[in-house]
């Protein structure tokens, strides 16, 4: 059972990562011909194609290697200044940029010339290249509203999942009672394990986060609804002052820091709670956040990568993964010992992160990155802008394919990037539970 989950797991990792792919790539695809745009060729994949065909004046096809995928637009860049593909020459930054020149020009056939890329508007360039990032982003947002509003977000709730036996303070870090810790409040009080807590001190309660603040403000005498068995009792407790750990201002704890507070000495049990609209939004704009600075972080994050791919040392959660751990913990996801539903749930996000991901990436401005071409779309027209404010001759299109030896760096780094997550992937993945 455990090969078979496992080996779903992954299948459904491979399928989701080919309609994430090929969802992208029909936003580019669509918006190009929207303008009128000639588009060879689509495809989802890289390597040897392994299916194809065509209809009307585009190939749409599958290739083997399901890394990625492209359209080949007719004139990604304009002609050299001679109004044509620059003759070769050796100097190897040349060569790059002619060589993109080149493969522009590819497929070019009578009547191409006012189908090219290049002679598009700057706004019509910049909506063509966004339009595939922002495919993901639609697609991240549907599943994470899907899941949050039909099924909610797994979270601490007011039903105790624990009782402690004793008070221990939490910088101790020991889960056995010694002989001389005293019984803990709630024990003492009588909550039981299952018991959903409907009020404190008559205030009804809302959720964890509005409980837990309750409790540590209060030391002394307390009454403490809940619901048991279908019916509700009030339970008297005195709560005593203990070292808790701190929390920050959505309830979640800072590790390793610890204040005195009201203690009653329970644990909540975990569940999925269903979402508002306006708190999905909410969770998706902390999720954004996460993401931007997930990216700014990742520089500093290449020293950590390296010791957990070839010196052993412990792979950090917060870690960057690549599509094989991703497809690893889609494995485990199937693997968990929970309802089949809430796996779904668990694969659903962890595609939509991935999407979310995508987007975010496909956003940086640099070539040959999606956000590369947007912003040389957007100088062109700054530009072109300031000329004609200025009363100056058209400076004409941005040649973006002046910055492929940039591109080619770029591209350089991202491949060693890949590589390094994918080793880690492999030998040290990251696990969940």
């Amino acid at each position: 059972m455990t090969l078979l989950m496992t080996v779903l797991g992954v299948a459904l990792f491979a399928v989701g990562l080919l309609i994430s792919i090929a969802w992208h790539e029909l936003g580019h695809l669509s918006t190009a011909k929207l303008f009128g745009i000639r588009v060879p060729q689509y495809m989802v994949g890289f390597g040897p194609t392994i299916w194809s065909r065509s209809k009307g004046e585009t190939e749409y096809g599958i290739k083997a290697i399901p890394m990625g995928g492209y359209i080949r637009m007719i004139g990604m860049f304009p002609p050299g200044d001679d109004g044509k593909v620059t003759a070769r020459s050796t100097s190897p930054f040349r060569s790059m940029i002619e060589d993109a020149r080149s493969a522009a020009y590819e497929e070019l056939q009578p009547g191409d010339e006012s189908r090219l890329f290049y002679t598009r508007q700057p706004w019509k360039r910049v909506i063509v290249m966004f339009a595939g990032p922002f495919m993901n982003l639609v697609l991240a947002v549907a599943i994470f509203l899907t899941t949050l509003m039909a099924f909610g977000l797994n979270t601490q709730t007011t039903v105790v999942g624990s009782v402690s036996d004793c008070v221990i303070q939490q910088s101790e870090k020991r889960d056995k009672c010694s002989s001389g810790d005293p019984a803990a409040p709630a024990k003492a009080a009588g909550l039981e394990q299952k018991d959903k807590i409907v009020a404190f001190n008559g205030r009804p309660v809302k959720d964890w986060s509005a409980l837990q603040k309750d409790i540590r403000a209060t030391v002394g005498p307390a009454t403490i609804t809940v619901e048991r068995a279908g019916q509700r009792l009030d339970l008297h407790a005195t709560l005593i002052e203990n070292k808790v750990a701190k929390t920050d201002g959505s309830g979640k704890y800072v590790k390793d820091q610890y204040v005195t507070a009201g203690f009653l000495g329970f644990a909540p049990a975990s569940g999925y709670v269903p979402q508002s609209f306006d708190q999905s939004v909410d969770r998706m704009g902390e999720m954004m956040t996460a993401g931007v600075q997930s990216l700014v972080d990742l520089p500093s994050k290449v020293p950590d990568l390296w010791n957990a791919a070839f010196n052993g040392a412990e792979r950090k959660q917060d870690s960057p993964m690549g599509v094989v751990g991703a497809a690893r913990v889609s494995s485990q996801i199937f693997n968990l010992d929970i309802p089949a539903q809430y796996q779904l749930v668990f694969f659903l996000n962890l595609l939509a992160g991935f999407n979310l991901s995508l987007f975010l990436f496909n956003m940086l401005p640099l070539l040959p990155l999606d956000g590369g071409h947007i912003a040389g779309a957007l100088w062109e027209s700054v530009r072109r802008t300031v000329a004609k404010v200025f009363r100056r001759p058209d400076p004409g299109p941005f040649d973006v394919a002046k910055l492929m030896p940039v591109a080619y760096v770029v591209a350089g780094i991202f491949i060693c990037f890949t590589l390094l997550v994918m080793v880690a992937d492999v030998v040290n993945p990251i696990k969940i539970t």
